[in-house]
């Protein structure tokens, strides 16, 4: 599944620094990597439109070249690299190719050629995260860069789980990660405590009704790890929370535990076909801090098309 990586690229320094962590990754999974650049038009031309001039054959010849450099660069560590390149809308080039060509895994930085901003990825990026419809790693741009680029190793994974099979489909590929890497993987789960709309005091017999909920959970929690924990064949350390909010309790744990990837499902327990992600994910995605790696348990012809993308397949007579 993950034996082809895609990597886009836009020439910026700042796209560059998933570099490192496209060595880590593909040399765990032994995977072919593709570096992919996309040189769009200038704004307001369509296809019919537009007319290649010199200044566009500059540019074409030199993300051709700069490719080829990256890819010499990926290759000194025994990585097969290939490369492609393309004309048209980033983000929609970069999709195409990806179900074109088999892709496994979509590694993005958060930002590139237009520069950091407030928004936790860039527009382009988001735009792929959502219409892609398969695994993407995004590494944070803003983040201080790795300026090894063949010594990164990942030290701790954190792999959120909530006892259901969906959560369960990153196993594989973290497990594959941190055995490379003979990196830690911790477990957690968090116990939500029940909601109880109330405008008035909970009554005793309320209260303790969520206190049995709540142990109860924490129970089956507790059982489900001990279970699981013989069938990876990493070192495993298993965390157990109980909060008002599980995704706040996990943004806390990455930071206490010095969590260096995150490694999530695209769904949980409750997940739907309605969305490409469900609400951990999207959270992860929109405040994150770390390298997050979102694993899809649904495939992309599983997964409905919004509204919008409907009627954009329509006009194109899809």
């Amino acid at each position: 599944m993950f034996d082809h990586i895609l990597v886009p690229l836009d020439g910026s320094s700042l796209a560059e620094c998933v570099l490192p962590h496209v060595i880590a990754i593909a040399r765990a999974l032994e995977a072919k990597v593709t570096l992919l650049q996309v040189l769009e038009r200038p704004h307001g031309r369509s296809q019919s439109q537009f007319v290649e001039p010199l200044d566009w054959y500059m540019g074409a010849a030199e993300a051709r070249t700069y490719l080829n450099t990256l890819a010499a660069r990926l290759q000194k560590a025994d990585l097969q690299v290939e490369t492609a390149f393309l004309e048209g809308q980033a983000a929609e080039r970069i999709i195409e190719f990806a179900r074109d060509q088999s892709v496994g895994l979509i590694i993005l930085s958060s930002h590139g050629r237009s520069g950091l901003s407030g928004w936790n990825v860039s527009s382009i990026v988001l735009k792929i995260i959502l219409r892609a419809y398969l695994p993407v790693m995004i590494v944070r741009a803003y983040q201080p860069p790795e300026h090894d680029l063949m010594g990164l190793r990942y030290r701790r994974l954190l792999v959120p789980l909530d006892c259901s099979q969906r959560a369960e489909c990153v196993l594989p590929l973290a497990t594959a990660l941190a055995r490379f890497h003979e990196a830690e993987l911790l477990a957690g789960h968090v116990v939500t405590r029940p909601q109880m709309p109330h405008r008035a005091p909970l009554l005793p017999e309320e209260r303790k009704l969520a206190t049995q909920i709540i142990e109860r959970n924490r129970l089956e929690a507790t059982r489900y790890l001990r279970q699981l924990q013989p069938r990876l064949d990493v070192r495993v350390r298993t965390h157990i929370a109980i909060s008002d909010h599980a995704a706040a309790t996990l943004h806390d744990l990455v930071e206490q535990a010095d969590v260096d990837l995150v490694v999530l499902s695209a769904h949980g327990y409750s997940g739907s076909v309605k969305w490409p992600y469900g609400s951990l994910a999207v959270n992860f995605i929109s405040y994150g801090a770390t390298p997050l790696l979102i694993v899809q348990d649904f495939s992309p012809e599983e997964v409905e098309y919004t509204q919008a993308e409907m009627f954009a397949r329509e006009r194109k007579g899809h």
